[in-house]
Protein backbone atom coordinates (compact mmCIF):
# COMPACT_ATOMS: atom_id res chain seq x y z
CA UNK A 1 0.00 0.00 0.00
CA UNK A 2 1.25 3.29 -1.15
CA UNK A 3 1.74 5.83 2.14
CA UNK A 4 1.69 9.61 2.18
CA UNK A 5 3.94 10.69 4.44
CA UNK A 6 7.28 9.04 5.35
CA UNK A 7 7.60 6.17 8.04
CA UNK A 8 10.22 4.74 9.62
CA UNK A 9 10.44 0.96 9.24
CA UNK A 10 13.20 -0.59 11.59
CA UNK A 11 16.09 1.65 10.80
CA UNK A 12 15.06 2.29 6.79
CA UNK A 13 13.22 5.91 6.15
CA UNK A 14 10.33 5.18 3.91
CA UNK A 15 8.98 7.51 1.55
CA UNK A 16 5.91 7.82 0.16
CA UNK A 17 4.79 4.76 -2.84
CA UNK A 18 1.94 6.99 -4.45
CA UNK A 19 4.20 8.11 -7.70
CA UNK A 20 4.66 3.67 -8.39
CA UNK A 21 0.49 3.95 -8.66
CA UNK A 22 1.23 6.61 -11.94
CA UNK A 23 4.60 4.53 -12.79
CA UNK A 24 2.42 1.23 -13.18
CA UNK A 25 -0.18 2.99 -15.60
CA UNK A 26 3.14 4.59 -17.52
CA UNK A 27 5.05 1.90 -17.44
CA UNK A 28 2.14 -0.95 -19.29
CA UNK A 29 1.85 1.80 -22.18
CA UNK A 30 5.30 2.80 -22.96
CA UNK A 31 5.95 -1.32 -22.97
CA UNK A 32 3.29 -1.76 -25.02
CA UNK A 33 4.10 0.85 -27.53
CA UNK A 34 7.48 -0.28 -27.59
CA UNK A 35 6.31 -3.92 -28.57
CA UNK A 36 3.31 -2.82 -31.60
CA UNK A 37 5.71 -0.44 -33.26
CA UNK A 38 8.25 -3.09 -33.54
CA UNK A 39 5.82 -6.70 -33.95
CA UNK A 40 2.95 -5.82 -35.21
CA UNK A 41 2.79 -2.12 -36.87
CA UNK A 42 3.71 -2.78 -40.74
CA UNK A 43 7.61 -1.40 -40.99
CA UNK A 44 6.60 1.06 -43.80
CA UNK A 45 4.88 3.18 -41.16
CA UNK A 46 8.53 4.37 -40.23
CA UNK A 47 7.57 4.20 -36.58
CA UNK A 48 10.80 3.36 -35.28
CA UNK A 49 11.18 6.57 -33.42
CA UNK A 50 8.51 5.77 -30.70
CA UNK A 51 10.54 2.59 -29.46
CA UNK A 52 13.47 4.73 -29.53
CA UNK A 53 12.00 7.42 -26.97
CA UNK A 54 8.48 6.52 -25.77
CA UNK A 55 9.98 2.78 -25.52
CA UNK A 56 13.00 3.33 -23.32
CA UNK A 57 10.78 4.58 -20.93
CA UNK A 58 9.65 1.13 -19.66
CA UNK A 59 12.42 -0.86 -18.95
CA UNK A 60 14.31 1.56 -15.95
CA UNK A 61 10.55 2.50 -15.26
CA UNK A 62 9.85 -1.45 -14.44
CA UNK A 63 13.57 -1.50 -12.41
CA UNK A 64 13.32 1.24 -10.61
CA UNK A 65 9.70 0.28 -9.26
CA UNK A 66 11.35 -3.39 -8.50
CA UNK A 67 13.84 -1.34 -6.69
CA UNK A 68 11.69 0.69 -4.60
CA UNK A 69 9.35 -1.99 -3.64
CA UNK A 70 12.35 -4.16 -2.80
CA UNK A 71 13.74 -1.20 -0.39
CA UNK A 72 11.39 0.46 0.73
CA UNK A 73 7.59 -1.95 0.73
CA UNK A 74 8.47 -5.27 1.01
CA UNK A 75 9.82 -6.98 3.97
CA UNK A 76 10.90 -10.24 1.65
CA UNK A 77 12.58 -9.15 -1.19
CA UNK A 78 13.62 -12.64 -2.29
CA UNK A 79 9.77 -13.88 -2.18
CA UNK A 80 8.94 -10.61 -3.94
CA UNK A 81 11.53 -11.79 -6.76
CA UNK A 82 10.07 -15.00 -7.18
CA UNK A 83 6.41 -13.32 -7.72
CA UNK A 84 8.25 -11.67 -11.00
CA UNK A 85 10.27 -15.05 -11.80
CA UNK A 86 6.89 -16.61 -12.05
CA UNK A 87 5.58 -14.18 -14.43
CA UNK A 88 7.87 -14.09 -16.38
CA UNK A 89 8.09 -18.02 -17.20
CA UNK A 90 4.33 -17.67 -18.26
CA UNK A 91 5.76 -15.14 -20.46
CA UNK A 92 8.43 -17.17 -21.95
CA UNK A 93 6.82 -19.22 -24.27
CA UNK A 94 5.03 -16.61 -26.01
CA UNK A 95 8.20 -14.12 -25.69
CA UNK A 96 9.91 -16.24 -27.65
CA UNK A 97 7.81 -16.45 -30.58
CA UNK A 98 8.32 -12.92 -31.29
CA UNK A 99 10.80 -12.26 -34.42
CA UNK A 100 13.92 -11.66 -33.64
CA UNK A 101 17.65 -11.00 -35.54
CA UNK A 102 19.01 -13.75 -33.55
CA UNK A 103 18.50 -17.41 -32.71
CA UNK A 104 19.73 -17.33 -29.73
CA UNK A 105 17.38 -17.99 -26.93
CA UNK A 106 17.06 -15.12 -24.23
CA UNK A 107 15.11 -14.96 -21.16
CA UNK A 108 12.67 -12.30 -20.68
CA UNK A 109 12.93 -8.87 -18.92
CA UNK A 110 11.20 -10.59 -15.83
CA UNK A 111 14.09 -12.57 -15.60
CA UNK A 112 16.17 -9.57 -15.64
CA UNK A 113 13.77 -7.91 -12.97
CA UNK A 114 13.78 -10.82 -10.86
CA UNK A 115 17.38 -11.54 -10.95
CA UNK A 116 18.81 -7.94 -10.60
CA UNK A 117 16.48 -7.87 -7.83
CA UNK A 118 17.96 -10.61 -6.08
CA UNK A 119 21.39 -9.73 -6.18
CA UNK A 120 20.50 -6.26 -4.66
CA UNK A 121 19.19 -7.55 -2.12
CA UNK A 122 21.77 -10.15 -0.97
CA UNK A 123 24.44 -7.39 -1.38
CA UNK A 124 22.96 -4.88 0.96
CA UNK A 125 21.87 -8.01 3.75
CA UNK A 126 25.59 -9.27 3.48
CA UNK A 127 26.51 -5.48 4.11
CA UNK A 128 24.44 -5.09 6.66
CA UNK A 129 25.49 -8.11 8.36
CA UNK A 130 29.18 -7.51 8.03
CA UNK A 131 28.39 -3.81 9.84
CA UNK A 132 26.95 -5.88 12.30
CA UNK A 133 30.10 -8.22 12.61
CA UNK A 134 27.41 -10.89 12.12
CA UNK A 135 29.46 -12.10 8.83
CA UNK A 136 33.14 -12.46 8.99
CA UNK A 137 35.20 -10.47 5.72
CA UNK A 138 35.98 -13.70 4.35
CA UNK A 139 32.21 -14.68 3.90
CA UNK A 140 31.54 -11.53 2.50
CA UNK A 141 34.11 -11.55 -0.06
CA UNK A 142 33.27 -15.24 -1.08
CA UNK A 143 29.67 -14.39 -1.41
CA UNK A 144 30.95 -11.06 -3.47
CA UNK A 145 32.66 -13.48 -5.64
CA UNK A 146 29.87 -15.74 -6.34
CA UNK A 147 27.66 -12.71 -6.54
CA UNK A 148 29.87 -11.53 -9.47
CA UNK A 149 30.34 -14.90 -11.45
CA UNK A 150 26.29 -15.33 -11.29
CA UNK A 151 26.02 -11.40 -12.63
CA UNK A 152 28.57 -12.46 -15.50
CA UNK A 153 26.82 -15.38 -16.72
CA UNK A 154 23.33 -14.45 -16.27
CA UNK A 155 24.41 -11.82 -18.56
CA UNK A 156 24.50 -13.63 -21.64
CA UNK A 157 21.01 -15.42 -21.03
CA UNK A 158 18.67 -12.29 -19.45
CA UNK A 159 17.06 -9.01 -21.91
CA UNK A 160 19.13 -6.17 -21.54
CA UNK A 161 22.65 -8.25 -20.14
CA UNK A 162 24.60 -7.52 -17.85
CA UNK A 163 24.28 -3.80 -17.54
CA UNK A 164 20.56 -4.44 -17.31
CA UNK A 165 21.15 -7.01 -13.84
CA UNK A 166 23.09 -4.08 -12.50
CA UNK A 167 20.71 -1.49 -12.80
CA UNK A 168 18.01 -2.32 -10.28
CA UNK A 169 21.47 -2.66 -7.61
CA UNK A 170 22.56 0.14 -8.47
CA UNK A 171 19.14 1.94 -8.23
CA UNK A 172 18.82 0.53 -4.62
CA UNK A 173 21.87 1.62 -3.41
CA UNK A 174 21.42 5.20 -4.76
CA UNK A 175 17.38 5.60 -3.39
CA UNK A 176 18.55 3.97 -0.05
CA UNK A 177 21.80 6.74 -0.15
CA UNK A 178 19.26 9.67 -1.86
CA UNK A 179 16.06 8.94 0.66
CA UNK A 180 18.31 8.60 3.66
CA UNK A 181 20.67 11.62 3.61
CA UNK A 182 20.78 14.22 6.02
CA UNK A 183 19.90 17.86 5.58
CA UNK A 184 23.46 19.34 5.27
CA UNK A 185 25.45 19.64 2.32
CA UNK A 186 28.53 16.71 2.80
CA UNK A 187 25.50 14.40 2.97
CA UNK A 188 23.40 15.61 0.46
CA UNK A 189 26.39 15.72 -2.10
CA UNK A 190 27.53 12.26 -1.43
CA UNK A 191 23.97 11.24 -1.58
CA UNK A 192 24.32 12.44 -5.22
CA UNK A 193 27.28 11.15 -5.97
CA UNK A 194 25.67 7.63 -5.39
CA UNK A 195 23.47 8.14 -7.94
CA UNK A 196 26.18 8.44 -10.52
CA UNK A 197 26.82 4.68 -10.86
CA UNK A 198 22.69 4.03 -12.08
CA UNK A 199 23.05 7.19 -14.46
CA UNK A 200 26.25 5.86 -16.01
CA UNK A 201 24.79 2.10 -16.18
CA UNK A 202 21.56 3.68 -17.82
CA UNK A 203 23.61 5.66 -20.84
CA UNK A 204 24.87 2.38 -21.62
CA UNK A 205 22.23 0.64 -22.03
CA UNK A 206 21.23 1.96 -25.73
CA UNK A 207 23.28 2.96 -28.72
CA UNK A 208 20.91 6.01 -29.99
CA UNK A 209 21.33 9.61 -28.19
CA UNK A 210 17.36 9.52 -28.17
CA UNK A 211 17.65 5.81 -26.82
CA UNK A 212 20.08 7.13 -23.86
CA UNK A 213 18.33 9.75 -23.31
CA UNK A 214 14.94 8.64 -22.12
CA UNK A 215 16.45 5.87 -20.45
CA UNK A 216 18.75 8.09 -18.30
CA UNK A 217 16.08 10.97 -17.90
CA UNK A 218 13.44 8.01 -16.86
CA UNK A 219 16.11 7.40 -13.66
CA UNK A 220 17.07 10.23 -13.02
CA UNK A 221 13.26 11.21 -12.29
CA UNK A 222 12.63 8.68 -10.16
CA UNK A 223 16.15 9.60 -8.22
CA UNK A 224 14.50 12.83 -7.97
CA UNK A 225 11.95 11.21 -6.16
CA UNK A 226 13.85 8.80 -3.76
CA UNK A 227 15.21 12.63 -2.63
CA UNK A 228 11.82 13.84 -1.45
CA UNK A 229 10.42 14.74 -4.20
CA UNK A 230 7.84 11.62 -3.83
CA UNK A 231 6.33 12.89 -1.12
CA UNK A 232 4.27 15.40 -3.11
CA UNK A 233 3.18 13.50 -5.69
CA UNK A 234 -0.80 12.30 -4.88
CA UNK A 235 -2.17 9.06 -4.90
CA UNK A 236 -3.38 8.21 -8.25
CA UNK A 237 -7.46 8.02 -8.24
CA UNK A 238 -7.80 4.85 -10.46
CA UNK A 239 -5.25 2.24 -9.32
CA UNK A 240 -4.30 -0.38 -11.69
CA UNK A 241 -6.38 -3.64 -10.79
CA UNK A 242 -3.65 -6.52 -9.35
CA UNK A 243 -4.85 -9.06 -12.15
CA UNK A 244 -4.52 -6.65 -15.15
CA UNK A 245 -1.24 -5.68 -13.23
CA UNK A 246 0.37 -9.15 -13.22
CA UNK A 247 -1.21 -10.78 -16.82
CA UNK A 248 -0.51 -7.91 -18.69
CA UNK A 249 3.58 -8.73 -19.78
CA UNK A 250 2.51 -12.47 -21.01
CA UNK A 251 -1.27 -11.57 -21.92
CA UNK A 252 0.07 -8.93 -24.34
CA UNK A 253 2.86 -11.41 -25.97
CA UNK A 254 0.24 -13.94 -26.23
CA UNK A 255 -2.09 -11.43 -28.23
CA UNK A 256 0.61 -10.18 -30.24
CA UNK A 257 1.88 -13.84 -31.03
CA UNK A 258 -1.86 -14.52 -32.28
CA UNK A 259 -1.86 -11.43 -34.25
CA UNK A 260 0.91 -12.70 -36.15
CA UNK A 261 -0.20 -16.24 -36.77
CA UNK A 262 -3.67 -15.25 -37.93
CA UNK A 263 -1.32 -12.57 -40.58
CA UNK A 264 1.07 -15.21 -41.94
CA UNK A 265 4.16 -13.68 -40.44
CA UNK A 266 4.69 -15.78 -37.76
CA UNK A 267 6.83 -18.42 -39.32
CA UNK A 268 7.69 -21.81 -37.19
Amino acid sequence: MAHSTSQHVGSLLRPSSHWTGWGQWLALITMSVDHLTRYVLPGDWDLSWAGSSIGRIAFPLFAAMVAWHGLFNTRNPLRYSRRILIIGLVAQLPYMLMPRLSDAVILNVCFTLASGLVLGTLVRQSWQHYQQQTLGLPWLLAGAAIGVTAWYLLGFWVEYGHNGLLLIPLLMFAMHALSQAESYFQARLWAGLAAFPALWIAGQMNASDMAKSFTVGTCLIVLFLAAGAAQRVPAINLAMPRRLWLAWYPGHFGLIALWLLLSGQLVS
